[in-house]
């Protein structure tokens, strides 16, 4: 059947209408009220001769419709096909980074971590946080006062002694039998809920019976902690106080655009100050129709995402703006009011934001360099890191079939390379080619140093590899006590980034991203390091091999002339003058008599 025929067969009933190419690929999704009225629109002579829907209409070969019950069904309906087919004519969101939560799990001794990805595990979640680093500090205030932890170790199997983290008051010691008991343990992670869920009220009221019980009881160091914790809580529950007498929440939309090039900024305000950006990127829209990309954009941004806000300021109208507006109200439970402000302070916002995704565009589409301090706010926040970090440490192992096994290490502080920190290791006690082996080898050698010398650990760890690698350094770092350590690694095929306590979710940037290319840069010179490392030795062990027995030509002769020339091929090809200029005039006569003498006995080619 005539494409023009089956949409002239649509329902005139509210759906979701899906156009597909030659392939049976969906290539565009949209709803509509009614889908006959919408469908045949396509057809008219002015949308045929819009370059966006007339290249959508000569591509497409075939139109479903699902029919739903009503036209907000309709956009929930649209945004999930949307995000399930990814077509190409829609707008599609896509950044480098999502808001944490905070998970607390749901087994025997329940666990706290920040995650960035709601799974249906039965464990509860709590969020987004603004900012990012928001999350840490929560879950950071959590481990201290309630002794909940956020360790990976396997609770199931008890363990003859406990971690660090039992040892400084971060954790009840649940993996260490006889330590804590169930009971006391359910009654933290009852205060630990009524904490996420904000009911501070109560749980003052619980932690102040407490306290007064411990004392009674001549507890007393448990009840000073008790007694801080409770400090602290009404501190906090004062701020918010004092915050939400401020303002409301508002989300403050921003773009600029030179197709196919678009950049947007969203400003999040909590409690009437800012205290978060986003943005997003998109490198495909060859025809870019404004009141079209917010529609879009604002559908597939908050109709999936747990918390929307009261006020959302966008540049410009757009057609389903009062439907989405009813939709996001059901969803907060209060009115949701989306406009363009016009004068005042709220236009001077909204235009602050379209400044900011200028800018943005700017830096990513012009290649400008973000600055040091830049880059580190963005790691910080993309791999979801208590602190920006001054100082990363890269590793990465070199051999051929498990010989001449060696390691790097390099730094990368404050915006560039440390060439000076570098470091070079020998593997010692690993047999064969065992990669996991030899990095835990050198991530133990190195901070079992660092620890025993007091020395500052750096900001993050990165090693070169997938979660082999990186469950590998976590073992050995673990096994010298050191449990709060940020690692991460880079796999180098799928260029995915692993943090550990957050495996289950890879860090997915795109190409443009100034964290993936420093992660990459760092990544790529650790690998150039271990492999010069690896190539000297290689050739030492070589010259070393072929001149051994040759009267005054030891060990020191053999690094003097690599250290000169590079190579054992390079000092084969060396001219007796060069030779000389580096081992006087003895060493090189035997040297090219050595020479010589190997050249006459090859055999013939």
């Amino acid at each position: 059947m005539d494409l023009r025929d089956k949409v002239s067969q649509a329902p005139a009933l509210p759906g979701v209408y899906l156009y597909k190419d030659a392939g049976g690929r969906v290539i565009y999704v949209g709803k509509a009220k009614n889908l006959r009225s919408r469908v045949r629109s396509y057809f008219s002579e002015d949308n045929l001769a819009d370059i966006k829907t007339g290249t959508l209409i000569s591509e497409a070969r075939d139109i479903e419709y699902i029919l739903v019950d009503n036209e907000k069904e309709a956009l929930a309906l649209e945004n999930n096909l949307i995000k399930h087919w990814k077509p190409r004519f829609n707008v599609l969101l896509r950044d480098d980074k999502t808001y944490p939560y905070i998970k607390l799990t749901n087994e025997l001794f329940p666990r706290v971590y920040v995650t960035r990805r709601l799974t249906k595990d039965g464990s509860s979640f709590y969020g987004p946080y603004f900012p990012g680093n928001l999350a840490h500090r929560l879950v950071h205030f959590i481990n201290r006062y309630f002794g909940v932890p956020s360790c990976k170790i396997d609770l199931k199997r008890r363990r003859p002694y406990p971690c660090l983290q039992y040892h400084i008051g971060r954790c009840l010691g649940p993996c260490v039998e006889g330590l804590t008991t169930e009971e006391a343990y359910v009654r933290a992670v009852r205060e630990v809920r009524l904490f996420l869920e904000g009911k501070h009220r109560d749980l003052i009221a619980e932690l102040r019976s407490h306290m007064e019980q411990a004392s009674a009881e001549m507890r007393f160091e448990q009840a000073a902690v008790l007694r801080d914790a409770i400090a602290t809580l009404e501190e906090m529950d004062q701020k918010q106080k004092m915050a939400a007498a401020k303002g409301e929440d508002t989300d403050i939309f921003g773009f600029y655009a030179e197709p196919p090039l678009v950049a947007c900024n969203v400003f999040h305000l909590r409690n009437g100050r800012v205290v978060d950006r986003r943005e997003f990127f998109w490198e495909d829209r060859e025809r870019f129709e404004p009141a079209e990309f917010i529609s879009s954009l604002l559908k597939q941004y908050y109709l999936d995402q747990q918390y929307v806000p009261a006020s959302i300021y966008v540049p410009l109208d757009f057609e389903e703006r009062e439907l989405l507006e009813e939709v996001l109200a059901e969803k907060r439970g209060h009115k949701v009011e989306i406009f363009t402000p016009q004068r005042g302070q709220k236009k001077a916002m909204l235009a602050f934001a379209e400044t900011n995704a200028k800018h943005l565009f700017e830096q990513r589409f012009r290649v400008m360099k973000p600055s040091a301090q830049a880059i580190r706010e963005s790691l910080q926040e993309i791999l979801g890191l208590e602190q920006a970090p001054r100082r990363i440490e890269c590793f990465d192992i070199s051999h051929i079939q498990g010989t001449d096994k060696v390691a790097s290490m390099v730094v990368w502080e404050d915006g560039r390379m440390k060439k000076s920190d570098y470091r070079k290791f020998i593997i010692r006690e690993v047999e064969g080619n065992d990669d996991f082996a030899s990095m835990r080898e050198v991530i133990r050698r190195r901070y079992s140093r660092l620890k025993n010398e007091a020395q500052r650990m750096p900001g993050l760890v990165l090693v070169d590899g997938g979660l082999g690698q990186l469950h590998a350094a976590a073992e050995a770092l673990e096994s010298i006590g050191i449990v709060d350590q940020p690692l991460a690694s880079i796999a180098k095929r799928e260029e995915w980034i692993y943090v550990y306590g957050q495996e289950e979710e890879p860090i997915v940037l795109d190409k443009f991203s100034p964290v993936l290319h420093l992660i990459q840069s760092v990544r790529d010179e650790a690998h150039r390091f271990a492999v010069s490392f690896h190539r000297s030795r290689r050739d030492a062990a070589r010259l070393g091999s072929e001149l051994e027995g040759i009267p005054g030509i030891g060990p020191k002769t053999v690094r003097k002339l690599l250290k000169h020339f590079g190579s054992a091929e390079r000092v084969r090809q060396a001219t007796e003058s060069e030779l000389m200029m580096v081992v006087g005039r003895a060493a090189t006569r035997r040297l090219l008599a050595e020479f010589r003498e190997k050249a006459t006995q090859a055999p013939d080619s």
